[in-house]
């Protein structure tokens, strides 16, 4: 990796300002989903047990630049101290005389995380005397919250500019060198599989991947998008009329390419009957005037297993169907279980594609979980991270 890394510090005795990603649900003041915590673990404890005096630093939500106890990072704490098996206390705020104090308290191997980033308007501004601020908390400063690098935000992008230099944590690096590998270098037969509601959210990651890919495998909402260009007639499901237009192009440029482009050949629809609403699997060409599309249906959940066996590298983003209303989930845990029986690299990136791998039961036989949402689709589009490009080049 280009980028200075945590493990080309000098750590003992340094105070460290750790940005990681601690956006997790949080229901009835306890943590409900850990693993963007556990994630960057790693990263905490190698700066711990190397006697750094660690400063974490997060956001949660989005408390709109004012003090909300709705979004304290307080069950954070309290889900690091477990983790860590040792006390993290949580400071009263971010910045100020009280903040500075406490950070003066600390002793080597002792950590201490700091309030909602966002309480302050100046954060998502990365307003630069508040930068500043953050920065005279630190010597060194790592970054490995990659899920947020996609914004220049002051404890992301401003804080680089006043401390003498920005490494990445374990995570930042990991992220960097799976995602870079689809770009750089993917083993052959790539394959690109995207669901999700637009294809305006993937436009970018689509054409940027077109140039590097195999197979592309589309279904989702997103899907009917492209069925209707290519003149289906895809009932009441969701279109983008205003990008059909650039669906066609985009189907074009695979086959010029000779890249295989597979949609959906069958479909889980709801369809209104008289009084009563009845789910059924439809072929494309026999979709019902009123039906609504919900998943994809069996057979193209077997066709689209089928390619990803052959694939040496897979990138998965984006639910296949309508994942989070049972039964509308079984093509996304299909395609899940699939990843896990493919012999190559296999990432997957987006909530709901990683919610569906850990409901299938097959997390630990991912390659790389992206932690990143839009920061992964940022990256994979070839647009340059602010995050990552205000790390410290190596010499």
């Amino acid at each position: 990796m280009a980028k200075l890394s945590i493990r080309d510090l000098e750590l003992q005795g340094k105070r460290v300002f750790l940005r990681a990603d601690f956006n997790v649900p949080i229901e009835g003041g306890e943590v409900v989903e850990a693993w963007r915590i556990e994630a960057t673990l790693p990263t905490v404890r190698y700066a711990l047990g190397r006697g750094a005096r660690v400063i974490l630093a997060s956001h949660l939500g989005r408390p709109k630049g004012k003090r909300d106890p709705k979004y304290s990072l307080q069950p954070v704490a309290r889900k690091l101290s477990e983790l860590l098996d040792q006390e993290i206390p949580l400071a009263p705020d971010c910045v100020g005389a009280e903040v500075k104090a406490l950070v003066d308290q600390l002793s080597d191997g002792q950590a201490l995380l700091l309030e909602n980033l966002r309480f302050h308007p100046e954060e998502e501004k990365n307003d630069l005397e508040f930068a500043r601020q953050l920065a005279q908390l630190a010597d060194l400063y790592v970054n490995d919250a990659f899920g947020a690098a996609h914004r220049a935000h002051a404890s992301i992008e401003g804080i680089t500019r006043f401390v003498p230099v920005a490494a990445a944590g374990f995570l930042m690096e990991k992220e960097l060198e799976y995602l870079g590998r689809l770009l750089a270098q993917p083993e052959h037969p790539f394959v690109v599989v995207l669901g999700g509601a637009k294809v305006s959210d993937k436009i970018l990651v689509i054409e940027n991947l077109l140039a590097r890919a195999d197979t592309v495998l589309i279904g989702g909402a997103m899907a009917y998008t492209f069925l209707r260009a290519k003149g289906e007639d895809v009932g009441a499901s969701r279109v983008e009329s205003d990008q059909l237009e650039l669906a066609r192009k985009l189907m074009a440029e695979a086959e010029a390419r000779q890249i295989a482009f597979l949609l959906p050949v069958d479909h889980v629809v709801l369809e209104r009957m008289e009084e009563e609403v009845q789910t059924r699997v439809v072929r494309t060409e026999e979709f019902p005037e009123r039906a609504i599309g919900m998943d994809i249906g069996p057979e193209t959940a077997r066709l689209f297993a089928a390619r990803i066996a052959e694939a040496r590298t897979v990138f998965w983003n984006g639910p296949l169907g309508v994942f989070e209303q049972p039964p509308f989930d079984q093509g996304t845990i299909a395609i899940a279980r699939a990843l896990a029986e493919c012999p190559g690299v296999t990432i997957v990136g987006g909530g709901d594609s990683l919610a569906a791998i850990r409901q299938a039961g097959v997390a630990e036989r991912i390659t790389h979980l992206s932690t990143g949402g839009g920061a992964t689709l940022e990256f994979l589009a070839g647009i340059e991270l602010p995050g990552v490009k205000a790390l410290t080049e190596k010499t």
